[in-house]
């Protein structure tokens, strides 16, 4: 899995490239709460989210969703559910739907579960979702967070020097 110290996340461009979506989508779920940064939100002009791991991977499993036809309420159900589970569990659960809920199954008994009675349709292994994220992280370098400015306004500071 991919080294992050917690004060370490990726640039919006970085986030968005891994995820496989847009940049203009990236703003739209940051700004309307779906899927907003862990790491470093946007504090004002001048200053860049900074998304961790787990947002990239839930970035990404957004997009999945989507693709599939799952309804945006349905998405922020279970990005909701996502969010209080840990990396840890996430890498054994599996999102099933049946078109109109998704469901989070975290055991190879509640996948059959769910099939058996009829309602699943499709599901995401989130695990192998997490081994795309990884591998697509690797080249991609992280930023730290502790100088809240971005390139612009460090070059902009340094010059008025």
């Amino acid at each position: 899995m991919v080294e992050l110290e917690e004060d370490h996340g990726y640039r919006g461009t970085a986030a968005a490239r891994a995820a496989g979506i847009s940049y203009r989508q990236l703003d739209y779920w940051a700004r309307t709460g779906l899927v907003e940064p862990t790491v470093r939100g946007a504090s004002g002009s001048g200053t860049q989210r900074l998304y961790g791991f787990r947002d990239i991977l839930v970035l990404k499993l957004v997009k999945r969703l989507l693709d599939t036809g799952i309804s945006l309420q349905q998405i922020r159900t279970a990005v909701n559910q996502l969010r209080e589970s840990g990396v840890n569990d996430l890498a054994q659960t599996t999102l099933m739907s049946d078109g109109a809920s998704v469901y989070l199954c975290t055991s190879n008994d509640e996948v059959i579960d769910l099939v058996s009675r009829g309602q699943g349709v499709f599901g995401i292994a989130v695990g192998k979702v997490l081994r795309e994220v990884e591998s697509s992280l690797v080249e991609l370098d992280a930023t730290p967070a502790a100088d809240p400015r971005d390139e612009l306004a460090a070059r902009r500071s340094s010059r008025a020097s």
